[in-house]
Protein backbone atom coordinates (compact mmCIF):
# COMPACT_ATOMS: atom_id res chain seq x y z
CA UNK A 1 0.00 0.00 0.00
CA UNK A 2 2.81 2.42 0.90
CA UNK A 3 4.48 1.74 -2.45
CA UNK A 4 1.20 2.51 -4.24
CA UNK A 5 0.77 5.74 -2.30
CA UNK A 6 4.34 6.79 -3.11
CA UNK A 7 3.84 6.00 -6.82
CA UNK A 8 0.57 7.95 -6.90
CA UNK A 9 2.19 10.91 -5.15
CA UNK A 10 5.01 10.89 -7.72
CA UNK A 11 2.54 10.99 -10.60
CA UNK A 12 0.68 13.87 -9.00
CA UNK A 13 3.95 15.73 -8.50
CA UNK A 14 4.87 15.28 -12.17
CA UNK A 15 1.42 16.48 -13.24
CA UNK A 16 1.77 19.50 -10.96
CA UNK A 17 5.15 20.35 -12.51
CA UNK A 18 3.73 20.11 -16.03
CA UNK A 19 0.76 22.28 -15.04
CA UNK A 20 3.10 24.83 -13.54
CA UNK A 21 5.08 24.89 -16.78
CA UNK A 22 1.91 25.62 -18.74
CA UNK A 23 0.89 28.34 -16.32
CA UNK A 24 4.34 29.94 -16.42
CA UNK A 25 4.30 30.59 -20.17
CA UNK A 26 3.40 34.18 -20.98
CA UNK A 27 1.69 33.68 -24.32
CA UNK A 28 1.53 37.43 -24.93
CA UNK A 29 5.34 37.42 -25.20
CA UNK A 30 5.17 34.51 -27.63
CA UNK A 31 2.59 36.49 -29.63
CA UNK A 32 4.97 39.44 -29.72
CA UNK A 33 7.86 37.25 -30.87
CA UNK A 34 5.84 35.74 -33.69
CA UNK A 35 4.22 39.03 -34.65
CA UNK A 36 0.72 37.63 -34.45
CA UNK A 37 -1.90 37.12 -31.74
CA UNK A 38 -2.73 33.50 -31.04
CA UNK A 39 -5.83 31.80 -29.66
CA UNK A 40 -6.09 29.52 -26.64
CA UNK A 41 -7.67 26.16 -27.49
CA UNK A 42 -8.58 23.06 -25.47
CA UNK A 43 -5.70 20.87 -24.35
CA UNK A 44 -3.49 23.82 -23.43
CA UNK A 45 -2.83 24.67 -27.09
CA UNK A 46 -1.96 28.22 -28.19
CA UNK A 47 -2.54 28.40 -31.96
CA UNK A 48 -1.86 30.89 -34.73
CA UNK A 49 -3.71 31.05 -38.03
CA UNK A 50 -1.59 32.45 -40.88
CA UNK A 51 -3.77 32.37 -44.01
CA UNK A 52 -1.98 33.04 -47.30
CA UNK A 53 -4.41 35.79 -48.27
CA UNK A 54 -1.69 37.20 -50.52
CA UNK A 55 -1.88 34.25 -52.94
CA UNK A 56 -4.28 33.91 -55.86
CA UNK A 57 -4.53 30.19 -56.50
CA UNK A 58 -7.05 28.28 -58.61
CA UNK A 59 -7.68 24.58 -59.17
CA UNK A 60 -9.68 23.55 -62.23
CA UNK A 61 -10.94 27.13 -62.52
CA UNK A 62 -12.04 27.36 -58.86
CA UNK A 63 -10.47 30.28 -56.99
CA UNK A 64 -9.28 28.82 -53.69
CA UNK A 65 -10.21 30.74 -50.56
CA UNK A 66 -7.48 30.77 -47.88
CA UNK A 67 -9.72 28.82 -45.48
CA UNK A 68 -10.19 26.04 -48.04
CA UNK A 69 -6.55 25.06 -48.58
CA UNK A 70 -4.16 27.99 -48.01
CA UNK A 71 -4.17 28.21 -44.23
CA UNK A 72 -0.71 28.14 -42.67
CA UNK A 73 -0.82 27.51 -38.92
CA UNK A 74 1.42 27.07 -35.89
CA UNK A 75 0.40 25.53 -32.57
CA UNK A 76 2.29 25.61 -29.27
CA UNK A 77 1.74 23.42 -26.23
CA UNK A 78 3.58 23.59 -22.91
CA UNK A 79 5.97 20.71 -22.24
CA UNK A 80 8.59 19.80 -19.67
CA UNK A 81 11.31 21.65 -21.61
CA UNK A 82 9.27 24.76 -22.30
CA UNK A 83 6.98 24.12 -25.25
CA UNK A 84 6.38 21.90 -28.24
CA UNK A 85 5.47 23.56 -31.52
CA UNK A 86 3.97 21.97 -34.62
CA UNK A 87 2.72 23.59 -37.77
CA UNK A 88 2.05 23.59 -41.48
CA UNK A 89 3.44 26.40 -43.63
CA UNK A 90 1.89 27.13 -47.02
CA UNK A 91 4.72 28.23 -49.31
CA UNK A 92 5.34 28.83 -52.99
CA UNK A 93 8.02 26.72 -54.64
CA UNK A 94 10.48 29.64 -54.59
CA UNK A 95 9.94 30.19 -50.84
CA UNK A 96 10.66 26.61 -49.77
CA UNK A 97 14.47 26.72 -49.83
CA UNK A 98 15.11 30.03 -48.00
CA UNK A 99 12.49 29.29 -45.33
CA UNK A 100 13.90 25.79 -44.80
CA UNK A 101 17.47 27.06 -44.51
CA UNK A 102 16.52 29.60 -41.84
CA UNK A 103 14.54 27.01 -39.86
CA UNK A 104 17.46 24.55 -39.94
CA UNK A 105 19.84 27.27 -38.70
CA UNK A 106 17.47 27.91 -35.78
CA UNK A 107 17.07 24.25 -34.82
CA UNK A 108 13.46 23.91 -35.96
CA UNK A 109 12.80 20.49 -37.48
CA UNK A 110 11.30 19.90 -40.92
CA UNK A 111 8.95 16.90 -40.75
CA UNK A 112 7.46 16.95 -44.26
CA UNK A 113 7.38 18.87 -47.55
CA UNK A 114 4.75 17.97 -50.13
CA UNK A 115 1.72 18.96 -52.14
CA UNK A 116 -1.88 18.81 -50.96
CA UNK A 117 -3.59 19.59 -54.27
CA UNK A 118 -3.00 18.96 -57.97
CA UNK A 119 -3.23 21.33 -60.93
CA UNK A 120 -2.81 24.51 -58.87
CA UNK A 121 -2.39 27.63 -61.00
CA UNK A 122 0.46 28.68 -58.69
CA UNK A 123 2.95 26.08 -57.47
CA UNK A 124 2.05 25.75 -53.77
CA UNK A 125 3.70 23.35 -51.33
CA UNK A 126 3.24 22.60 -47.64
CA UNK A 127 6.10 22.43 -45.14
CA UNK A 128 5.37 20.76 -41.80
CA UNK A 129 7.56 21.83 -38.90
CA UNK A 130 8.16 20.88 -35.29
CA UNK A 131 10.34 21.84 -32.37
CA UNK A 132 10.88 21.78 -28.61
CA UNK A 133 12.33 24.40 -26.29
CA UNK A 134 11.83 27.96 -25.17
CA UNK A 135 8.54 29.12 -26.78
CA UNK A 136 9.77 32.68 -27.31
CA UNK A 137 12.93 31.52 -29.09
CA UNK A 138 10.88 29.10 -31.19
CA UNK A 139 8.49 31.92 -32.14
CA UNK A 140 11.39 34.20 -33.03
CA UNK A 141 12.90 31.51 -35.24
CA UNK A 142 9.60 30.88 -36.99
CA UNK A 143 9.02 34.61 -37.49
CA UNK A 144 12.47 35.02 -39.04
CA UNK A 145 11.81 32.11 -41.41
CA UNK A 146 8.34 33.28 -42.41
CA UNK A 147 9.74 36.76 -43.08
CA UNK A 148 11.58 35.17 -46.02
CA UNK A 149 8.20 34.38 -47.56
CA UNK A 150 5.27 36.64 -48.37
CA UNK A 151 3.16 35.15 -45.55
CA UNK A 152 1.10 38.00 -44.01
CA UNK A 153 2.07 38.38 -40.35
CA UNK A 154 0.16 41.54 -39.52
CA UNK A 155 -3.23 43.07 -40.10
CA UNK A 156 -6.65 41.90 -39.02
CA UNK A 157 -8.39 38.97 -40.68
CA UNK A 158 -11.28 39.62 -43.03
CA UNK A 159 -14.68 39.50 -41.31
CA UNK A 160 -16.24 36.05 -41.44
CA UNK A 161 -19.24 35.54 -43.71
CA UNK A 162 -22.51 35.00 -41.89
CA UNK A 163 -23.56 32.23 -44.26
CA UNK A 164 -22.59 30.20 -47.31
CA UNK A 165 -24.75 29.23 -50.30
CA UNK A 166 -25.00 25.62 -49.20
CA UNK A 167 -27.54 23.55 -47.29
CA UNK A 168 -25.25 23.17 -44.29
CA UNK A 169 -27.92 21.30 -42.30
CA UNK A 170 -28.09 18.60 -44.96
CA UNK A 171 -24.28 18.38 -45.05
CA UNK A 172 -24.18 18.05 -41.25
CA UNK A 173 -26.74 15.25 -41.41
CA UNK A 174 -24.92 13.43 -44.19
CA UNK A 175 -21.57 13.55 -42.37
CA UNK A 176 -23.00 12.94 -38.90
CA UNK A 177 -20.96 15.92 -37.68
CA UNK A 178 -21.49 19.63 -37.01
CA UNK A 179 -19.53 22.04 -39.16
CA UNK A 180 -18.45 25.63 -38.59
CA UNK A 181 -18.20 28.60 -40.93
CA UNK A 182 -14.80 30.20 -41.51
CA UNK A 183 -13.91 32.68 -44.22
CA UNK A 184 -16.65 31.60 -46.63
CA UNK A 185 -15.80 27.90 -46.16
CA UNK A 186 -17.84 25.31 -44.24
CA UNK A 187 -15.40 23.25 -42.18
CA UNK A 188 -15.33 20.04 -40.17
CA UNK A 189 -12.64 18.87 -37.77
CA UNK A 190 -13.08 15.24 -36.69
CA UNK A 191 -10.65 13.84 -34.08
CA UNK A 192 -9.45 10.27 -34.05
CA UNK A 193 -10.97 8.08 -31.36
CA UNK A 194 -7.63 6.94 -29.94
CA UNK A 195 -5.00 9.23 -28.37
CA UNK A 196 -2.12 10.42 -30.55
CA UNK A 197 1.40 11.18 -29.33
CA UNK A 198 4.54 12.61 -30.90
CA UNK A 199 7.83 11.78 -29.26
CA UNK A 200 5.92 10.45 -26.27
CA UNK A 201 3.93 13.67 -25.75
CA UNK A 202 0.15 13.79 -26.26
CA UNK A 203 -0.88 15.73 -29.37
CA UNK A 204 -4.40 17.25 -29.20
CA UNK A 205 -6.56 17.30 -32.36
CA UNK A 206 -6.02 21.07 -32.71
CA UNK A 207 -2.33 20.41 -33.40
CA UNK A 208 -3.13 18.73 -36.71
CA UNK A 209 -4.26 15.21 -35.80
CA UNK A 210 -7.95 15.62 -36.70
CA UNK A 211 -9.47 14.76 -40.08
CA UNK A 212 -10.30 18.02 -41.89
CA UNK A 213 -13.14 18.39 -44.40
CA UNK A 214 -13.81 21.75 -46.10
CA UNK A 215 -16.66 22.83 -48.41
CA UNK A 216 -16.40 25.98 -50.53
CA UNK A 217 -19.57 26.81 -52.51
CA UNK A 218 -19.11 27.06 -56.27
CA UNK A 219 -22.72 27.83 -57.23
CA UNK A 220 -25.87 25.91 -58.00
CA UNK A 221 -25.63 23.70 -54.90
CA UNK A 222 -22.13 22.59 -55.84
CA UNK A 223 -19.02 22.82 -53.71
CA UNK A 224 -15.30 22.35 -54.02
CA UNK A 225 -14.12 20.04 -51.25
CA UNK A 226 -10.68 19.35 -49.89
CA UNK A 227 -8.97 18.48 -46.63
CA UNK A 228 -7.23 15.43 -45.28
CA UNK A 229 -8.17 12.13 -43.69
CA UNK A 230 -5.94 11.15 -40.75
CA UNK A 231 -5.53 7.39 -41.00
CA UNK A 232 -3.84 4.28 -39.70
CA UNK A 233 -2.00 2.24 -42.33
CA UNK A 234 -4.76 -0.39 -42.27
CA UNK A 235 -7.36 2.28 -43.10
CA UNK A 236 -5.54 3.87 -46.05
CA UNK A 237 -6.64 1.70 -48.96
CA UNK A 238 -10.27 1.13 -47.83
CA UNK A 239 -10.72 4.91 -47.49
CA UNK A 240 -8.90 5.61 -50.77
CA UNK A 241 -11.14 3.19 -52.66
CA UNK A 242 -14.29 4.62 -51.07
CA UNK A 243 -13.36 8.16 -52.07
CA UNK A 244 -12.56 7.15 -55.65
CA UNK A 245 -15.81 5.19 -55.93
CA UNK A 246 -17.72 8.37 -55.06
CA UNK A 247 -15.95 10.59 -57.58
CA UNK A 248 -13.56 12.17 -55.08
CA UNK A 249 -9.97 12.46 -56.28
CA UNK A 250 -7.14 11.48 -53.94
CA UNK A 251 -4.43 14.10 -54.48
CA UNK A 252 -1.75 13.18 -51.93
CA UNK A 253 -0.83 10.51 -49.37
CA UNK A 254 1.99 11.05 -46.90
CA UNK A 255 2.98 11.53 -43.26
CA UNK A 256 3.11 14.85 -41.41
CA UNK A 257 5.05 13.71 -38.32
CA UNK A 258 8.16 11.58 -37.79
CA UNK A 259 7.89 10.04 -34.32
CA UNK A 260 4.11 9.77 -33.93
CA UNK A 261 2.31 6.94 -32.17
CA UNK A 262 0.32 5.41 -33.71
CA UNK A 263 1.99 6.26 -37.02
CA UNK A 264 -0.52 8.20 -39.10
CA UNK A 265 -0.99 8.82 -42.80
CA UNK A 266 -2.66 11.93 -44.22
CA UNK A 267 -4.79 11.52 -47.33
CA UNK A 268 -5.72 14.71 -49.19
CA UNK A 269 -8.64 14.88 -51.61
CA UNK A 270 -10.42 17.13 -54.12
CA UNK A 271 -13.74 17.30 -55.94
CA UNK A 272 -16.12 19.95 -57.25
CA UNK A 273 -19.66 18.59 -57.55
CA UNK A 274 -23.07 18.54 -55.90
CA UNK A 275 -22.36 19.27 -52.23
CA UNK A 276 -24.81 16.78 -50.75
CA UNK A 277 -23.66 13.98 -53.04
CA UNK A 278 -20.07 14.67 -52.07
CA UNK A 279 -21.01 14.72 -48.38
CA UNK A 280 -22.58 11.28 -48.73
CA UNK A 281 -19.41 9.97 -50.38
CA UNK A 282 -17.26 11.47 -47.65
CA UNK A 283 -19.45 9.85 -45.00
CA UNK A 284 -18.84 6.43 -46.54
CA UNK A 285 -15.09 7.04 -46.24
CA UNK A 286 -15.31 8.52 -42.73
CA UNK A 287 -17.11 5.42 -41.49
CA UNK A 288 -14.07 3.32 -42.45
CA UNK A 289 -11.76 5.16 -40.01
CA UNK A 290 -11.62 5.08 -36.22
CA UNK A 291 -12.92 8.59 -35.70
CA UNK A 292 -14.99 10.17 -32.95
CA UNK A 293 -18.63 10.22 -33.94
CA UNK A 294 -20.75 13.36 -33.80
CA UNK A 295 -17.79 15.66 -33.03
Amino acid sequence: MNRFVTWTASLLAIAACLSATAADIDWSKVDQALGKKGSDLPGGVHKYGLPRSDLRVAVDGVAIKPALALGSWLAFQASGDGAMVMGDLVLTDSEISPVMARLIESGVEITAVHNHLLRTSVAVLYMHVGGHGDPIKLAQALHAALALSQTPLSGTPAPASASVELDTGAIDTALGQKGTLNGGVYQFSIPRAEPVAEGGMAVPPSMGTATAVNFQPTGGGKAAITGDFVLLGSEVNPVLKALRQHGIEVTALHSHMIDDSPHLFFMHFWANDDAQRLAQGLRTALDLANLKRGS
